[in-house]
């Protein structure tokens, strides 16, 4: 089901929409926005300069370290009063991003999410569990209202207590499951471990997961574990665009759809800033056309895709970006080679004595990087003979994907962390030594 017209709009037609919306955007936070407007004024460009969308190019980009510059409300383009929601990121790093919302873009916030959700197959008759973590992270709130405004039944489960998750599975008859692909992994191998099927006793029929990167090999993996039936598809966004909703796959797979009329993308070389053609591999950089409370220009998502015009089978015209292969501030540089965890990801579950759980370790040795990918096996083995076969078919792969030689180690199953929220996979020791 197609949600709204305007994912079907002509080339033409949406042209002149976001330029629309552009330049009104442009002319607003300029007037609004004092940090924005001396950012303007220092690269030389005013409103009147956006007479084209190519005129984009222009204008200066925008990074999370801006958004931390103005914490916690000096990139907001509305008074405080107009302002009924706010979210914020974890702050992990320093102090968090604060974005916020004003009724109306709350409002695009839902409609946004609930095309996504109809794009992965999601209808009224769906009973929808929620295994984000609701608070401050935007993902189970997006999800709540957009599946909600299609009519479907949200059961509010948030995060963590996956035996509870199981049961409400059973109980409500969950046909929609909103989760991480990791999370959708580990509910399976905790539904296993309690004498639960997940293909035959419970009734997930399609899963929306977001937050991670869901490579091929990992759909796969969810694939088995749940069904070949069922229907995956990834969707994409981030706090300090809005949210999830910023795009999102079809059941076509063949990347996902943007929500080009209100998120404006384009990809640029990551170190210079160039903008490349779009069907090259780059950063994206998304400018938000129509946000009232915080409308981002040109902001630098740091995840790496390319992007696709072309209509789609599934009968929408809007453009499509690549799922991400990584981002360019996750990239790890060892020994001169740039690996994404991505890769490593592809060739673990790839190997079928293997689980999907793994961790990459980098540490230093001397004046030389060393590179540890512990993984799991999918069961105990005593033959020395079989781990060592193991062990260098997929260091064996590994040196064939990125070019380089890694260590393996070979872990018990259900040794490693598991997370219920975004999975974190690499520590980099480097630095501490």
């Amino acid at each position: 089901m197609i949600w709204s017209k305007e994912e079907t709009l002509s080339r033409a037609e949406m042209q002149a929409l976001q330029l629309s919306r552009l330049q009104e955007t442009v002319a607003r936070v300029y007037e609004r926005v004092p940090y924005y407007r001396a950012k303007m004024e220092g690269a030389g460009v005013r409103p009147s300069d956006i007479k084209s969308l190519a005129d984009l190019q222009k204008l200066p980009f925008t990074t999370k370290q801006d958004m931390r510059d103005t914490y916690p409300f000096g990139l907001f383009a509305v008074p405080r009063e107009d302002v009924v929601r706010i979210h914020a990121s974890s702050g992990t790093t320093g102090k968090p991003t604060v974005v916020g919302y004003t009724q109306k873009d709350l409002e695009i916030w839902t409609d946004c999410v609930s095309r996504i959700a109809c794009m992965g197959g999601a209808s009224k008759a769906d009973t929808a569990q929620i295994c984000f973590g609701y608070g401050m992270f935007t993902g189970a709130f997006g999800l709540h209202y957009g599946l909600e405004k299609i009519g479907a039944t949200i059961v509010p489960s948030s995060t963590g207590n996956s035996e509870k998750q199981l049961m409400y599975m059973q109980d409500f008859q969950t046909s929609l499951l909103v989760a991480t692909p990791s999370y959708a992994l580990r509910l399976a191998e905790v539904a296993k471990q309690n004498g639960i099927d997940p293909k035959t006793d419970l009734s997930v029929k399609i899963a929306l997961v977001g937050s991670e990167l869901l490579t091929d090999a990992m759909r796969e993996e969810m694939h088995a574990v749940w069904g070949e039936n069922v229907k995956i598809t990834s969707n994409y966004g981030m706090s300090e665009l809005m949210g999830p909703g910023v795009s999102g796959e079809c059941l076509e797979h063949c990347g996902m759809h943007i929500n080009e009329d209100y998120f404006l993308p384009e990809i640029i070389d990551s170190e210079t800033g160039e903008v490349l053609p779009a069907v090259e591999k780059g950063e994206l950089v998304i400018t938000c056309i129509k946000k009232e409370g915080l409308p981002l220009i040109r902001y630098r998502t740091k995840d790496v895709t390319r992007l696709f015009y072309e209509p789609c089978k599934c009968g929408r015209t809007t453009c499509r970006m690549e799922n991400p292969s990584g981002r360019s501030d996750d990239m790890l540089k060892v020994r001169g080679v740039n690996v994404f965890p991505g890769q490593i990801e592809e060739v673990v579950l790839s190997i079928p004595e293997l689980g999907p759980h793994y961790e990459i370790i980098v540490e230093r040795e001397g004046y030389s990087d060393k590179l540890t990918v512990r993984v799991e096996l999918n069961k105990e083995t005593d033959s020395f003979a079989e781990l060592q076969r193991i062990e260098n078919a997929t260091r064996s792969k590994l040196k064939i994907i990125l070019g380089l030689d890694a260590k393996i180690r070979l872990e018990s199953p259900n040794t490693l962390q598991r997370f219920e929220g975004k999975a974190k996979r690499i520590k980099d020791l480097r630095n501490l030594k």
